[in-house]
């Protein structure tokens, strides 16, 4: 089994922007589960018990704040780093996140592949 820095789980509806960020992540040595709505991303997460979750708010099924609320409520998850990785920038949907107890909130078009990897290893303390 490889050696990996840590496991994330990428929740992202967009095809092809999960496929861009599951590369750049896996190329910087972690190990990553996807999920394309919020049922996936609640099993996955439940199963796989990631070390952090980078989570689009506008997702099927479940929207990404439910996901958060669901996560919090079980004890496993309530101190699992999750960072938004949305499109929204209106600032009561930064404040309702950062609420729920996110490690940071980057709006999508704000931030580069690298910059979302650099966040990653400081919110898990990686070099």
């Amino acid at each position: 089994m490889a050696n990996y820095l840590a496991k994330i789980l990428l929740v992202e509806d967009e095809r092809m922007v999960r496929e861009a960020v599951r590369r750049k992540l896996e190329n910087s040595g972690f190990q990553v589960f996807e999920a394309g709505d919020g049922q996936e991303a609640i099993t996955i997460a439940q199963k796989d018990k990631p070390d952090l979750i980078l989570l689009d708010l506008i997702i099927p099924l479940l929207d990404g704040i439910s996901v958060l609320e669901k996560l919090r409520a079980e004890s496993w998850g309530k101190n699992i780093p999750v960072i938004i990785l949305s499109n929204l920038a209106d600032s009561e949907t930064v404040e309702e996140s950062k609420k729920r107890g996110v490690s940071d909130y980057l709006v999508k078009t704000d931030w580069s592949l690298d910059d979302v990897v650099a966040k990653v290893k400081i919110i898990l303390n990686l070099k």
